[in-house]
C-alpha cells in the first residue's frame, strides 16, 4: 500500500512510496500530526542519485520491523534535498554543528516546532533501531531536555548566521591572495587540490582561467591545464560515452562515484570550453564536445529540460554499467582487447572491486582510428548492459546552468547546441514560471509545488543572458530582467547580499543564507554574476551596483577560502576585467558579421558579453548606436565604460580582444 509520497512528483520521494514507513512530505499538515500525536518528528534528507540513501532505504526503511518502531513513535518525513535546498541547508548546518560533519542520507529528529535535538547521517539498520529506541525513551521520560536542547541549536545557528563576514576588501588584493592560496593547495603530483576525496573544482577552474586572462598569471592557466587533462583522463571521466561522476573517491581520479550530475556537466563543459578557447587545447575541444553530447543524449528529457543525475547504481550495484573486465574486453573486441586493456587500463587485478576496472584514457595512442572504432564499440555493448536509473525532474537552477553552458558550446562547437539551450529557456519559463513566482521543479512537463531559491532566479537569469548573447533574442534579457527584479526585491538582505529564500515563502527555524560555494554557485554569487552580466548588456548601473553589494558582503573570505567560493572569485574578475563588451552590428545574413560575431565569441575574455544583430536592434541595448563603418559590418570593444574603435576585420578584433 502506498503511502503519502505516491502523489510526489519527485522520483526520490516516489522511490519511498511503497516504504512500510507511513512517510509524509515536508508540510504543515506533518507538523500538525506530530502535534497531534504528541510525538517527534524523524527527518530523512536525500536524493535520488544518493549511493547511501538507496543503502540505507533498503536496509532500514523497507524492513517492516523498523518501519513499525518508526511509526509507532515519530512522524516521519521524507525530504528530496535539490526540491527543498532550504530545508537541507537548515538542517545540514544542524548536523555539522552537532556532529562535526555532513552528507547524505542526512538523519534529524525535531521537536513539534521543528527544532533539532539529535542529527546525524547513514546508520545501519542495528544502530538505528537502537536509535529509535533512545529517543522514543527519552521523549516519554526527558523530554524538557530535548526540547531544551532543540531550542539552543536554532539559537547557535541564528547567531551562526548573523556573524558574517562583512569587512571590507580590496578585490585586486582578495583575487591575488586567492590564486596563492590555490597554488598552495594544488596537488603537483595528481592536480586538483585537497585529497580524497577529489571533486571537480570546476567554479574554482573558471576563476583561475579568468584571473590568468587578466593578470597573465602562468600558474593560475598550469594549474587549470593540468587539473583538467587529469579529469579528464581518469576513470571519473566516462571514457566511451562522455560526461562527468560527481567525484573520484581516490586522490589520482581513478575510481568515481558513479552518479552523474547535471550540474557537474554544465559547469565543467563551461570550463572546457573556456580552456580550449584560451589554449587551444585539443583534449579540452574534445571534452567539450562529448560532455555536451552526453547531456543531450542522457539527461534531456521528452520536454526539452534537463534531468538531474543518473544514479551510481545499477540494479543496487555500484557501477555496473560502467567497468569492465579484461574477459568483457575480449567478448566485445576480440583481437583488439588487449590494444583496448592498455590503453584503458583495465587489469587482472583490477583498479575497483572484485576485479573490475574503471576506464581511463593517459595517454593518446598512436592509432587514433583503432580507438575511435574500440571506444565505439564497447560503447555501443554498454548500450545493452542494465543502465542506471534517472532522476528526471528538471530543476531550474541546474537547467540554467545547462542552458548558459549549450548557448556558449552552440556558438563556438555546434549550432544544435544552441537549439537545445533554447528549447530548454522555452520550457523552464512556460512551466516554471507560475503566478508570476518561478517554480524550483518540473516533471513531465508539470510543475512542482516548491518555490525556487535564489540560485535558481541567479543561476536561471545567467543562462537567458547567455542565450539571449547567443541568438541577440531580446525575449531573454526581458525574461531575466524580470527573474533578477523580482529576486531583488524578494531576496536581498541589509548587508548587499541575499537570503537563499523569498520574504514570501515558508518560515522554517531560520532563514538560510549560504555564502559559500559548494557543489553549485550559492546563491549570492549567482545572483552577483547575473547581475554583472545584466551590467554589461545593459549599461544599468544599479545592476552594477548591486552586484558589487552582494560581492562586498562576503568580506575577505573568498580570498581566505578560495576552494569554496570559486564562482564568487570568478565574478570578482568579472568586475576587474571591466567586463568587456563586444557589440557586432551588421545586416542579418552578411557573412562579413556572421565572420565577427565567431571571432567575438572564439576570443572572448571570460566573463565577457558578446551580442550580434542589425544596429539599432529593438530591445538589445549593446547594439544601439553601433552603426555599420564605412557600410561595413563593425565590431565595438569595451571594458567597463571605455571603448576602443570599432573594427571591421577579424584580425583587428581578435587583436582588440587578446592583445
Amino acid at each position: 500500500m502506498s503511502n503519502r509520497l505516491a502523489a510526489a512528483t519527485s522520483p526520490y520521494l516516489l522511490q519511498h512510496a511503497d516504504n512500510p514507513v507511513d512517510w509524509w512530505p515536508w508540510c504543515d499538515d506533518a507538523f500538525a500530526e506530530a502535534r497531534r500525536r504528541d510525538v517527534p518528528i524523524l527527518l530523512s534528507i536525500g536524493y535520488a542519485a544518493c549511493h547511501w540513501c538507496h543503502v540505507m532505504a533498503h536496509d532500514s526503511f523497507e524492513n517492516a520491523g523498523v518501519a513499525e518502531v518508526m511509526n509507532a513513535h515519530f512522524v516521519n518525513i521524507k525530504v528530496d534535498r535539490e526540491e527543498r535546498p532550504d530545508v537541507d541547508s537548515v538542517y545540514m548546518d544542524a548536523t555539522t554543528a552537532l556532529t562535526g560533519a555532513g552528507g547524505w542520507p542526512m538523519t534529524c529528529l525535531l521537536a513539534p516546532d521543528g527544532a533539532p535535538f539529535f542529527a546525524g547521517t547513514f546508520f545501519p539498520r542495528g544502530q538505528f533501531l537502537r536509535l529509535l529506541a533512545a529517543a522514543a525513551d527519552a521523549w516519554q521520560n526527558r523530554r524538557e531536555e530535548l526540547v531544551q536542547a532543540g531550542q539552543r541549536i536554532v539559537a547557535a545557528l541564528a547567531e551562526r548566521a548573523d556573524d558574517s563576514t562583512t569587512a571590507a576588501a580590496d578585490g585586486a588584493e582578495l583575487v591575488d591572495a586567492a590564486a596563492s592560496r590555490l597554488l598552495v593547495a594544488f596537488d603537483e603530483d595528481a592536480a586538483g587540490f585537497g585529497g580524497a576525496p577529489k571533486f571537480p573544482p570546476s567554479m574554482v577552474l573558471e576563476f583561475l582561467l579568468r584571473h590568468h586572462e587578466r593578470t597573465g598569471d602562468s600558474s593560475a592557466l598550469t594549474m587549470t591545464q593540468r587539473t583538467c587533462a587529469a579529469m579528464a583522463r581518469g576513470g571519473m571521466y566516462d571514457q566511451l560515452g562522455g560526461g562527468f561522476a560527481r567525484y573520484a573517491v581516490d586522490a589520482r581520479w581513478v575510481v568515481p562515484h558513479f552518479e552523474k550530475m547535471l550540474y557537474d556537466n554544465a559547469l565543467l563543459l563551461r570550463a572546457y570550453l573556456h580552456l580550449w578557447r584560451r589554449a587551444d587545447d585539443p583534449l579540452a575541444e574534445r571534452v567539450a564536445r562529448e560532455t555536451a553530447d552526453f547531456m543531450l543524449r542522457d539527461l534531456r528529457t521528452a520536454h526539452g529540460g534537463f534531468a538531474s543525475a543518473l544514479d551510481a547504481d545499477t540494479g543496487g550495484v555500484e557501477g555496473l554499467t560502467y567497468v569492465w573486465t579484461p574477459e568483457q574486453l575480449r567478448d566485445v573486441l576480440g583481437k583488439d582487447a588487449s590494444f583496448a586493456a592498455e590503453v584503458f587500463t583495465v587489469t587482472q587485478r583490477g583498479t575497483f572491486e572484485h576485479g573490475t576496472s574503471t576506464l581511463q584514457l593517459l595517454r593518446d595512442p598512436d592509432d587514433q582510428e583503432l580507438l575511435a572504432s574500440v571506444r565505439s564499440r564497447l560503447f555501443e555493448a554498454r548500450t545493452r548492459r542494465p543502465q542506471p536509473a534517472r532522476d528526471d525532474k528538471v530543476l531550474a537552477s541546474w537547467n540554467g546552468l545547462a542552458i548558459a553552458a549549450l548557448a556558449e558550446a552552440g556558438m563556438l562547437l555546434d549550432p544544435r547546441y544552441l537549439d537545445a539551450a533554447t528549447r530548454c529557456a522555452e520550457l523552464v519559463m512556460r512551466v516554471h514560471v507560475v503566478g508570476g513566482r518561478l517554480r524550483r521543479t518540473s516533471r513531465d512537463g508539470e510543475a512542482g509545488a516548491s518555490l525556487a531559491v535564489a540560485d535558481d532566479y541567479g543561476n536561471l537569469a545567467e543562462g537567458l543572458l547567455v542565450l539571449h548573447q547567443a541568438t541577440g533574442d531580446a525575449r531573454w534579457l526581458g525574461e531575466a530582467e524580470n527573474l533578477l527584479a523580482f529576486a531583488v526585491a524578494h531576496f536581498a538582505a541589509a548587508d548587499g547580499g541575499f537570503f537563499d529564500t523569498g520574504d514570501d515563502a515558508e518560515r522554517l527555524v531560520r532563514r538560510p543564507r549560504e555564502v559559500a560555494d559548494n557543489a553549485t554557485p550559492s546563491g549570492v554569487s549567482a545572483l552577483a554574476a547575473a547581475l554583472l552580466a545584466h551590467s554589461a548588456l545593459t549599461g544599468s548601473p544599479d545592476s552594477r551596483a548591486r552586484c558589487e553589494a552582494a560581492l562586498a558582503s562576503l568580506g575577505t573570505m573568498p580570498g581566505g577560502q578560495p576552494r569554496f567560493f570559486g564562482w564568487a572569485l570568478a565574478v570578482i574578475e568579472g568586475t576587474l576585467a571591466g567586463p568587456v563588451q563586444v557589440a557586432v552590428s551588421g545586416s542579418d545574413g552578411d557573412p562579413a558579421r556572421a565572420a565577427l560575431e565567431t571571432a567575438g565569441w572564439r576570443a572572448r575574455p571570460p566573463g565577457a558579453v558578446v551580442v550580434a544583430g542589425t544596429p539599432d536592434a529593438v530591445g538589445v541595448p549593446l547594439l544601439q548606436d553601433r552603426p555599420l563603418v564605412d557600410g561595413r559590418p563593425a565590431a565595438y570593444v569595451c571594458r567597463g565604460m571605455v571603448c576602443d574603435l570599432p573594427v571591421t576585420t577579424v584580425p583587428e578584433l581578435s587583436r582588440a580582444l587578446t592583445g
